[in-house]
């Protein structure tokens, strides 16, 4: 599974993306579970979010969904922290 973040926003305004593949990878469960409980998330809050809060552009594979501070949930805020921290 190919996942991509992206992250905008925020006080200074520098946008951030990374991308990791999970095969192969000894966290490929756990990084594929938030990947599918952030999906299932989709369109469940608002969007709209702070200003200068972040905002989240996930990609797993061919779907995508956005969210934004300070309304995300602890799956969202899991795989996007370790996709930045792990991710190319």
């Amino acid at each position: 599974m190919r996942i991509r973040v992206s992250r905008s926003g925020g006080f200074a305004g520098f946008p951030v993306q990374a991308e990791l593949e999970t095969s192969g990878r000894p966290d490929a469960a756990e990084l594929e579970r938030l990947a599918a409980a952030v999906l299932a998330q989709a369109g469940a809050g608002p969007a709209g979010g702070v200003p200068d809060g972040y905002r989240y552009s996930v990609t797993v594979d061919d779907r995508t969904v956005e969210f934004a501070d300070p309304k995300i949930s602890e799956e969202q805020e899991g795989l996007v922290d370790r996709v930045l921290r792990d991710g190319a």
